[in-house]
């Protein structure tokens, strides 16, 4: 028997450091080392200020940046242990590096929770200190437990009955109970200043019901208001068979505590430099498009019923533009409806050249909306009662189209009833807030760690520099502010 070397790196902050990200500095570090969002601020003295006299009794009070964030620095197997540990490079990171260290982006949707995490860390709004919090942010990346859950011994999924749900809950009532036990602030709201991430296909779905009075961030908006069981057609993620001894009884999100966030999208120089965003009603001659899985009927497709909750399926009854397995396409199909599982040579382009496209959920969400926006279509919303990114902080009426699940057959005769006054406006409204579904934080932060270690300047990085509009973090910490700190207007 022959065992293949896997060479094995352990990480160690450098001395006088420590902490998940190494930035928590312990007394014998040098305070010009420290992070800027830690660092004190800088009190600027009037030139004619009397230099010769003693400053001892100036005093100052410097405003912190809220609201403040306090993350808890949990032990290794809720995060740094999961990542270390994945089985495949790309699962559940929005990055790796090359062989000259340089970075590479992953196209892996669920990259959101670690882009959102790392931002959170070097965000001026961080406080070490629990006491003068506004929130708590608890670091569980589930995204790295359920892509390891079905090949990783330790995990003993046996006592799950082979559900990843079960086990990710377990995950998250661990985390818990670790920090009830070793920390003093949940006591002081009963949790209700905390802050969770669930980045799964049906995000707090699985949340245990210890957390409930917690902020939920999700990509999952599923308010069970109709779809009041599991939607997912991929059974070890299904959780209507946890026991409510341990779920309780909640619904998926409560719009009135938690929030959507966006999906990860690869930082693509091409689409900036090209401005497929801005493209103008003229130049999309594609009245409605959409490309991807059409359920079983199709060459290719996800074999279940069940899958996207059935809307797909429907869509393309209707109006698919490519024949399906029968040779048929879409009864109401048409010139300018693109509705096809073929993968387009460039899908962003397609996206750009259409006036509406679809936004339908897979097993759970999908990044439909986010190919939508960023590409400055009008995003046709079907999924009843699942609300999408910040939809309870956005006005989606002023950028989108939503149509009930049982309209599917009227969808097209809905869209050529908007005149292109109608139209005009909600593209106009789609440019205004396309940088909102983009994670240019923490993309920033890498290309200032890649030029400070490297020297090296990316194409992606010289275009997102350009942007100046407020991103996703900052429309998640506006969130906050909105959920009850002060006014803010988005």
């Amino acid at each position: 028997m022959s065992v293949n070397k896997v060479d094995i790196v352990y990480f160690q902050c450098d001395n006088g450091w420590y902490g998940v990200d190494c930035s928590m500095p312990s007394v014998i570090s040098s305070i010009k080392e420290w992070p800027s969002w830690l660092r004190p601020a800088r009190i600027h003295i009037a030139d004619d200020t009397h230099a010769n006299e003693k400053m001892i009794n100036l005093n100052a009070v410097v405003a912190k940046k809220r609201p403040l964030v306090y993350v808890y620095d949990l032990p290794p197997e809720f995060n740094s242990l999961l990542l270390e540990g994945r089985h495949y490079k790309l699962e559940c990171v929005n990055r790796i590096y090359d062989d000259n260290n340089i970075t590479v982006w992953t196209d892996q949707l669920y990259g959101a929770q670690i882009a959102l995490y790392e931002s959170l860390l070097a965000s001026p709004h961080r406080t070490l200190n629990g006491e003068e919090a506004d929130f708590f942010f608890v670091p569980v990346l589930d995204s790295c437990i359920i892509t390891r859950a079905d090949d990783a011994p330790h995990l003993s999924m046996q006592e799950h009955m082979g559900l990843r749900s079960s086990l990710t809950l377990e995950y998250y009532k661990n985390a818990y109970t670790h920090i009830v036990e070793q920390y003093p602030y949940w006591s002081h709201s009963s949790g209700r200043d905390h802050i969770w991430s669930f980045s799964w296909d049906e995000g707090a779905c699985y949340a245990p019901k210890e957390i409930w009075n917690s902020m939920m961030l999700v990509h999952w908006g599923n308010t069970n208001t109709k779809h009041n069981h599991s939607t997912t057609a991929y059974w070890a993620d299904n959780w209507d068979k946890i026991s409510s001894d341990r779920r309780g009884i909640h619904p998926c999100f409560d719009p009135d505590k938690d929030l959507v966030l966006p999906a990860w999208k690869v930082p693509d120089a091409y689409v900036l430099t090209s401005k497929l965003w801005a493209r103008s009603h003229e130049k999309r001659k594609t009245l409605f498009y959409f490309n991807g899985n059409l359920g079983p009927a199709y060459p290719h497709g996800r074999p279940e019923d069940t899958y996207s909750m059935g809307i797909r399926q429907k869509l393309a009854e209707e109006f698919g533009s490519s024949p399906n397995k029968d040779g048929k396409l879409g009864k109401q199909h048409a010139k300018d409806v693109i509705v096809t599982p073929e993968r387009s040579e460039d899908y962003h382009m397609d996206l750009a050249s259409s006036v509406f496209c679809g936004v339908f959920p897979g097993d759970g969400w999908s990044g439909r909306m986010e190919d939508s926006i960023l590409q400055g279509c009008i995003p046709v919303v079907i999924q009843d009662g699942i609300f999408l990114p910040y939809e309870n902080v956005l006005n989606y009426d002023s950028f989108a189209v939503r149509i009930p699940e049982a309209e599917i057959p009227n969808l097209i005769k809905t869209l050529r009833g908007f005149n292109d006054t109608e139209i005009e406006f909600k593209l106009a409204n789609v440019q205004k807030i396309w940088q909102r579904f983009l994670y240019r934080d923490s993309v920033l932060l890498e290309a200032e760690r890649q030029k400070t270690a490297i020297g090296h300047v990316d194409d992606w990085a010289v275009e997102f520099l350009k942007l100046t509009e407020d991103d996703a973090f900052a429309t998640l910490i506006q969130s906050f502010i909105l959920s009850g700190f002060q006014d803010v207007e988005l």
